[in-house]
């Protein structure tokens, strides 16, 4: 088997990492900004740690905010538009995985304009040319899109959400600056955390996975069980939210080459429907999934146990090293207040059968470590309603 890995040009890390864009910016011959956000972090002044380092630097800007937690064909239309209008030649994500999904799109449309219906963007997609330089800056730690080579879009006319999967997208720059992402709200600093650990054990499962993106999943698992609770209750700890910007940049680079499972495939299916923020959708789901997905695992929940801080895991059977990194994952959720239940989030009891059927279409179905049917995934959902 040929394994093939996919990482940033750059990649920055640290308290008050942003300070060096300016400099990039300047020494990659780049003139003007074309900085894509959301109008919280705005609102929030979290967007103006960097366009005032910009402003200071005597580079201009231009902001786009037409981004939803669910990025939509129309957000990318418009910001297609909006980032010709500008005569930008860069673009600067800040935000957490929607505003770098709307970036990515927008970069790949505009330089490969027969891509403009973005509907034929979804899957594999045969673009020629790179996407317009993208400088990402994450506010949460969690979907790691600076690092990955996939974007997700909303079809709203489709009821669906479309992963993109494109080298040719990812960031030429990433900053992972831990100060950016202390403003972070505690339910979002909560579901976020454990949709990064959402791809760290799916990445780890996946039927994709081999050594070395086994090396990165299992050190973004310990990570994450030692540093998601911290920040969530201490969420101006700089030390925590930097291990935490670590934990799920690597979990980033071992899936976004070897895939992720049906807790993706599941969550895409309630994002679409219900708007569903992908963080809580992971979340919720992760624990009923690997519960599904334990028999075709081998030995593998061990070590996730493990990573997890779980002692004497070498004298536990098969049946208990499984039991015990599920737990292990929903006693961890329990405690940082993610929802158990899909009739808690506003899901319906009637939409389960459709659900389902689109979560098995979707792209990361097959990757899944047991081979699935939509009947079993609507299984997963009548169980995870309860």
């Amino acid at each position: 088997m040929i394994n093939r890995i996919v990482l940033n040009e750059t990649s920055y890390f640290g308290k008050g990492a942003i300070g060096i864009i300016p400099g990039e910016v300047k020494k990659r011959g780049l003139k003007k900004a074309f900085v894509v956000t959301d109008k919280d972090l705005i609102k929030f002044n979290v967007a103006q740690n960097v366009t005032k380092k910009l402003e200071n630097a005597g580079i201009p800007y231009a902001i786009y905010d037409n981004v939803k937690p669910n990025p939509t064909i129309e957000n990318v239309l418009t910001g297609v538009k909006a980032y010709a209008d500008s005569k930008a030649d860069f673009m600067i994500a800040i935000g957490g995985g929607s505003s770098m999904d709307t970036s990515k799109a927008i970069g790949i449309v505009t330089n490969n304009p027969e891509f403009s219906d973005v509907k034929s963007l979804e899957g594999e997609a045969s673009t020629k040319n790179k996407s317009v330089p993208i400088i990402a800056v994450p506010t949460t730690a969690g979907t790691a899109a600076e690092v990955t080579i996939n974007y997700v879009i909303t079809d709203e006319e489709a009821v669906k959400k479309m992963v993109c999967v494109d080298p040719k997208d990812i960031p030429i720059m990433a900053v992972i600056d831990p100060e950016m992402m202390a403003s972070m709200p505690k339910g979002l600093t909560a579901s976020t955390g454990m949709d990064a650990l959402t791809h760290a054990i799916e990445g780890y499962i996946t039927k994709g996975a081999w050594e070395l993106t086994n090396m990165f999943e299992l050190k973004a698992i310990e990570l994450i069980s030692q540093n998601l609770e911290t920040v969530v209750f201490e969420p101006k700890n700089i030390e925590a939210r930097e291990k935490m910007g670590v934990a799920q940049y690597i979990a980033g680079m071992g899936f976004s080459n070897v895939g992720l499972g049906i807790v993706h495939s599941m969550a895409h299916s309630l994002g679409a429907f219900y708007d569903t923020p992908h963080g809580v959708a992971n979340a919720l789901l992760l624990p009923y999934v690997m519960e599904y997905n334990a028999p075709s695992t081998g030995e593998k929940y061990r070590e996730i146990a493990r990573h997890m801080g779980v002692s004497g895991v070498d004298e536990l059977t098969a049946d208990e090293y499984r039991k015990t990194a599920v737990d292990a994952v929903r006693n961890l959720s329990k405690k940082i207040g993610i929802p158990q239940t899909l009739s808690e989030i506003g899901a319906k009891e009637e939409d389960l059968p459709k659900l389902s059927g689109i979560a098995f279409k979707d792209v990361c179905t097959p990757g899944n470590p047991r081979d699935t049917s939509e009947s079993e995934i609507l299984d997963i959902y009548k169980t995870a309603f309860k």
